[in-house]
């Protein structure tokens, strides 16, 4: 374990941390309103641990909808993470299988952005940076939804005093991170089109997965970047 690389991704994971944690109260609130119990909550957060999801489940839970309905919705949420992981591995291949395993359930929006960013600027993806910025994630998520389960009630509508904008803010600032990327912007907005699209058209949350694989498309049919020409990322990690 390299001490100096965990640090580092505990410090960096901390301000996703801070960010999701009014979304992890939102969701033990959530959750205890549409009948869980408390334990049901917490082991919720801990085993399937993915905040959008998790929310689509509840509400679909809280309105008696059919299993396999669930099951398919909260697919759909999460289908972004088959491609999240598909574009990690190549970081990822020297670790061994049990670091691979928890590399996988800690695999959530911000530590892929993070992991391919680090990836390609050469910095590598160590397990021990890997493990650090994603296990403050995971605790604080967690305790978040410990709280939102005892006190979610007392808090109310968190987007009555405006900590509902924090986690999209920051995903928009991930996104602007890849923004000198070749095809970066008919990307974005094929993206976008399709997601609205999607939403207006199909419905929530199939607007997630569908928005995504209509940028994957034109991605898909856009020239592919030179071998000679430098990484936008990499050539911005690089000191001046």
């Amino acid at each position: 374990m390299n001490r100096s690389d965990f640090k580092q991704g505990l410090k960096g994971g901390a301000i996703i941390a801070l960010s999701s944690a009014p979304f992890g109260v939102l969701f033990g609130a959530v959750a205890i309103d549409n009948g869980l119990s408390f334990l049901e909550t917490l082991l919720m957060s801990a085993t399937v641990y993915a905040g959008a999801s998790q929310l689509v489940g509840i509400e679909l839970f809280g309105q008696r909808v059919e299993p396999w309905l669930v099951v398919l919705s909260v697919f759909a949420v999460n289908f972004r993470h088959i491609l999240y992981s598909a574009a990690l591995a190549k970081f990822i291949r020297h670790y061994s299988p049990l670091q691979k395993f928890f590399a996988f359930f800690l695999l959530v929006d911000p530590q892929f952005a993070e992991g391919v960013r680090r990836g390609e600027s050469g910095q590598g993806v160590s397990f021990s940076w890997y493990l650090g910025f994603g296990v403050i994630v995971y605790i604080s998520w967690n305790i978040a939804t410990v709280m939102g389960a005892w006190f979610g009630k007392m808090i109310g509508d968190p987007a009555s005093i405006g900590i509902d904008v924090l986690l999209p803010v920051y995903f928009l600032g991930m996104v602007l991170a890849f923004r000198k990327r070749m095809g970066f912007a008919p990307i974005v907005a094929a993206s976008a089109i399709g997601s609205i699209a999607a939403y207006h058209f199909v419905g929530s949350p199939w607007h997630v997965s569908l928005g995504a694989a209509v940028g994957i498309l034109v991605a898909v049919l856009l020239p592919l970047q030179p071998k000679d020409e430098p990484d936008a990322v990499a050539v911005e990690a690089e000191p001046r």
